[in-house]
């Protein structure tokens, strides 16, 4: 179930304040489901013109990581999946988003996480995402249970960003 649009149209003389690319897919909740969404996340964006090895792509990885992460490890409901979405827009403001959705609705994440202590190695996945995202939230699952959590990354003007697909 993934799929990828791209779609601006090819005489706009600037990139306007829409969706550039779009991709999702379900996941099995599991660790190899959390390990495919976050390879298949860095091919999208190394695709999408943001390099692997580049801060964007290493960036929103990470944070895809520690998302997926916690849907399997808090949010796995036996015989079911989770979903993820990565979409890139442009404009002013050029933002990548990841959402990762689970039917868990009872264990919602603190948005203001807290760190553990120093010396545990454990419980450090929001507390990266809160430093490495330009925003984050947690949102109820639109359609069923469960819940949406997701992060935004805003691309700085000095990178730059890549032309859209048939521009």
């Amino acid at each position: 179930m993934n799929h990828e649009t791209s779609h601006v149209p090819a005489a706009a003389p600037r990139v306007q304040p829409e969706q550039l690319h779009e991709f999702a897919m379900r996941f099995t909740s599991s660790a190899r489901g959390a390990r495919l969404a976050r390879r298949l996340v860095g091919h999208r964006l190394d695709a999408w013109g943001h390099p692997y090895l580049g801060h964007v792509n290493e960036t929103l990885t990470l944070i895809t990581s520690e998302l997926t992460g916690n849907a399997v490890r808090h949010g796995h409901v036996p015989g079911r999946d989770f979903h993820l979405r990565l979409t890139e827009r442009g404009g002013s403001t050029h933002v990548l988003r990841v959402e990762v959705t689970d039917t868990r609705t009872e264990r919602l994440p603190r948005l203001a996480p807290q760190e553990p202590a120093v010396d545990k190695e454990s419980g450090w996945g929001l507390v990266l995402v809160a430093r490495l995202a330009s925003r984050w939230a947690v949102e109820p699952r639109a359609e069923g249970p469960g819940k949406t959590v997701w992060a935004e990354l805003r691309v700085p003007q000095d990178i730059p960003v890549p032309p859209a697909a048939g521009a």
